[in-house]
């Protein structure tokens, strides 16, 4: 049998064959990740993005797919400048027609893009920007956080340092981060005994630490009972071996910090036994989700997976579940699935918060531990803080 298309039949047979590919092509979720892939903190981003992809093939059995359409991950690189990040975020949901955004790295970039993410009323899942401000005074209902916030990593380290009679100063760079992270660290040291009694805050391009690290010695030199110096640091220029090599314990000063990653964690060598709480560390979690990433990375990059990595992963996994749970694109549908929602992930459980959509999450109290074959300091856990443990305060 032979078929034939007459003249009048032809603009049928073309309109038909449009509409063809406009199904295929609408057959497609578009994911945009925006994040701060050159810069100072270009490690923790290109962690975030590899967590980011193996989330979605874990979470969709390596298929890509969710709910019979494609996910498509489109790149944009803020270069951790704030305006970049909002116009390339207006970019992703105006021009490139992305369902929702993943990102950013830093948490000045990500303020400057929380009020797009309410204009064009398309989510933005937070991951792995950190200040409190972003799901606090700042936040709006369409954005979620997968990653922790301030208060989090503040009040896992309060557990880890504070106890009567102790003396803490802290030292952290000058920008929400900082200074979000120092105010929660303040707030959760209140009940334990201990007593904040200095902070210094320094621009984070800072290399000469002398001169805050001699005002915190000064203050600290006569005070009674154990003295730590708290560090809360992001990115190039931890200054944890600088302030060590000042010789800290000739006034009895302790230098504590929270984790961070394997790069950076070389450095805890100089303190073996030094406490403090992480929010990853490979080797800590025991759940089938840890078990596969640090399988897959293991085989595939020759390394464990990284502090950021998990979070990346952690936000893959939740955007495959919100879609499933949704069954569609839709931002009220999303949200509606999203608030509440438990998802497993290599930390194992987290649950976004409905009254701010932060994830409630695990956090991990540890000691250094110095092993000469291993190129990092190792943090062994004393004891997993779980998400009932952790009594994160509302902030908006």
């Amino acid at each position: 049998m032979t078929f034939t298309t007459s003249a009048r039949s032809a603009p049928l047979a073309v309109l038909l064959w449009a509409a063809l590919c406009a199904a295929a092509a609408q057959a497609e979720i578009r994911i945009a990740h925006v994040y701060g892939k050159t810069g100072p903190l270009e490690a923790y981003a290109a962690q975030s993005h590899t967590g980011l992809m193996m989330g979605l093939e874990y979470a969709t059995g390596g298929t890509m797919t969710v709910n019979g359409e494609t996910l498509v991950v489109i790149e944009k690189d803020t270069q951790l400048d704030p305006a970049r990040g909002r116009a390339l975020l207006e970019e992703a949901y105006g021009d490139d027609g992305a369902a929702l955004a993943v990102g950013p790295v830093s948490s000045g970039v990500a303020l400057a893009m929380l009020p797009v993410a309410e204009e064009y009323e398309r989510l933005l899942i937070v991951e792995p920007a950190v200040a409190d401000s972003i799901t606090g005074t700042n936040w709006n209902r369409y954005v979620f956080r997968t990653g922790r916030n301030s208060s989090q990593d503040a009040i896992a380290n309060a557990v880890a340092l504070g106890a009567p009679g102790v003396k803490i100063a802290t030292l952290a760079q000058d920008y929400a981060f900082g200074r979000d992270g120092v105010a929660a660290f303040r707030e959760a040291l209140v009940g334990t005994g201990a007593e904040l009694v200095h902070e210094e805050y320094v621009p984070s391009d800072t290399t000469d630490f002398t001169a805050a690290a001699e005002r915190i010695f000064t203050t600290m030199k006569d005070m009674e009972g154990d003295k730590k110096l708290f560090l809360i640091w992001a990115g190039a220029g931890n200054p944890m071996s600088k302030i060590n090599a000042m010789e800290p314990d000739r006034f009895g000063v302790e230098i504590a910090t929270g984790g961070n990653i394997l790069a950076a964690l070389a450095a805890y060598k100089e303190l073996p036994g030094m406490e403090g709480a992480t929010y990853y560390y490979h080797d800590i979690p025991d759940n089938p989700v840890n078990d596969w990433l640090v399988a897959e990375h293991q085989a595939r990059f020759g390394t464990p997976p990284d502090f950021f990595t998990a979070g990346g992963m952690a936000a893959g996994i939740a955007v495959v579940e919100a879609l499933r749970k949704a069954g569609s694109t839709d931002t009220e549908a999303l949200i509606a699935a999203m608030e509440g929602m438990e998802w497993q992930t290599p930390k194992g459980t987290m649950r976004f918060r409905p009254e701010d959509h932060q994830a409630l999450q695990s956090m991990y109290h540890f000691r250094i531990r110095v092993d000469p074959a291993v190129d990092w300091a190792i943090p062994e856990l004393v004891r997993e803080l779980g998400i009932d443990d952790l009594p994160i305060p509302l902030r908006n």
